[in-house]
């Protein structure tokens, strides 16, 4: 198209000279030379000051804004304004097209869960995403074009980016205290230029630092009852005769004991990885609360063996709406932990009642050792134990209140727990009005 607008133009003008030059010809034949010089001159001095005219009205049209209708002319101007008028309008709508593929890039960036930063050659920041910002402390309005090394000065991003050689992710841990845990990948383009992507993968290193103490404490639960019934099977086997009929005996029984605990440790697993892997919900019944009570009550007078005084507070009744399995097994696991904690001679007390905004809560309280303030909210951590030596003792697993809380969850209740030491503790469910039905 500029090719035919630019032959146009010489054609035209060719075409105004040569009218000129046979005009010249023609004065010169009917006038004389003088003439025909004359016009000659004068032709070329309109033709000259016409082009120029046109040239600077052009000049002037350029500068006006966007969007100014382009000057009217006749002729071979006429064409080379609608040329440059098209030309024009072509370039903005291809800028504008960039534009917006710029500003779609953008938001599409910014809503990414992970963090962008774009870097020139020089590793100055051109650009950078929302979480970004977050993920290395910068400030878009302060820090665009500032050089990325002097304002994230973790030595192991410096050393990273400045390698140069990206073919693994950088995992870099920023702000103090726990912080972030970052994965960074830095992606060549262009003319030297990079794209540092970041993902926050804190959470996925706790869960990956939860599954290393879970296998290490399951191996070492599970290590310590076999290496007991392990000992006891080589002293007998060695020495069988030498033993009375009251030592054998006692050896198996405590081989039975730590079988057994061994049991409950499997059970529990099984239990706890049923409900965290999110197996679905049995079929939710009608529980009367009172009656599960009186059954936990019970079961707890037999745990305890008369070393205990175990009451029953009930203040209303009502039915719970959920898995008589699983809510008998958290507050049996609420009550058996009030027992193994409480020293013998001590109250224990289990309750149940109404609230006011509709929901109900029962409780498990105990005049028992107490639990410090620091331990209270990794109580329902896997393993966790407050005294690891009594819990052991006690037959305790150390997995009761993990399967409690995950009970709870699926019941949308909350427990809450307050205790002193050597005042005991009180546990607390509060159900939710959904769950409830008030008699």
């Amino acid at each position: 198209m500029i090719i035919r607008s630019l032959r146009y133009v010489w054609t035209s003008a060719l075409a105004v000279l040569s009218l000129l030059f046979f005009v010249s010809l023609l004065v010169l034949v009917i006038v004389g030379v003088g003439w025909s010089v004359a016009v000659c001159i004068a032709g070329l001095v309109a033709f000259v000051l016409h082009d120029r005219f046109q040239l600077r009205r052009l000049l002037l049209w350029t500068r006006e804004p966007i969007g100014t209708p382009v000057p009217a002319a006749r002729g071979y101007w006429g064409r080379v304004f609608a040329e440059f008028d098209r030309r024009t309008r072509q370039s903005y709508e291809v800028r504008d097209r960039l534009a917006h593929a710029l500003e779609r890039f953008q938001s599409a960036s910014q809503a990414m869960p992970d963090g962008v930063l774009y870097l020139s050659s020089d590793d100055t920041i051109e650009w950078l995403n929302a979480r970004a910002e977050q993920h290395f402390g910068l400030d878009r309005a302060r820090d665009l074009g500032a050089p990325v090394t002097h304002l994230v000065r973790n030595p192991d991003f410096v050393r990273y980016l400045n390698a140069r050689h990206y073919g693994e992710t950088l995992v870099m841990h920023v702000g103090r205290g726990a912080g972030l845990t970052l994965q960074v990948q830095v992606i060549p383009f262009g003319d030297d230029q990079y794209l540092v992507l970041s993902r926050d993968i804190s959470q996925l290193e706790r869960l990956e630092t939860m599954r290393r103490d879970f296998v290490a404490n399951v191996s070492h639960e599970l290590r310590t009852p076999l290496t007991v019934i392990e000992g006891f099977l080589e002293t007998l086997t060695d020495g069988l005769d030498d033993f009375a009929r009251e030592d054998v005996h006692r050896y198996l029984t405590l081989a039975h004991e730590q079988s057994g605990r061994m049991r409950r440790l499997i059970d529990d697993l099984l239990t706890l990885s049923a409900l965290e892997t999110g197996a679905p919900a049995p079929v939710e019944e009608e529980v009367e609360a009172a009656d599960l009570m009186h059954e936990v009550h019970k079961e707890t007078e037999l745990l305890s063996a008369g070393r205990h005084a175990v009451t029953l507070k009930l203040e209303g009744g009502g039915v719970l709406h959920g898995s008589y399995k699983e809510l008998h097994s958290a507050v049996a696991n609420l009550a058996s932990n009030a027992v193994r904690y409480t020293p013998a001679g001590g109250h224990i007390e289990m309750g149940w009642r109404l609230t006011t905004n509709g929901g109900g809560e029962f409780w498990v309280q105990d005049d028992g050792i107490g639990i410090e303030a620091d331990h209270i909210p990794r109580l329902t951590e896997r393993f966790y134990r407050v005294d690891r030596g009594r819990s052991r003792e006690t037959g305790g697993t150390g997995l009761g209140l993990a399967i409690v809380k995950h009970i709870l969850t699926r019941h949308q209740a909350d427990l809450a727990v307050h205790s002193l030491p050597g005042a005991g503790s009180r546990f607390t469910v509060h159900f939710p009005s959904a769950r409830i039905t008030q008699d």
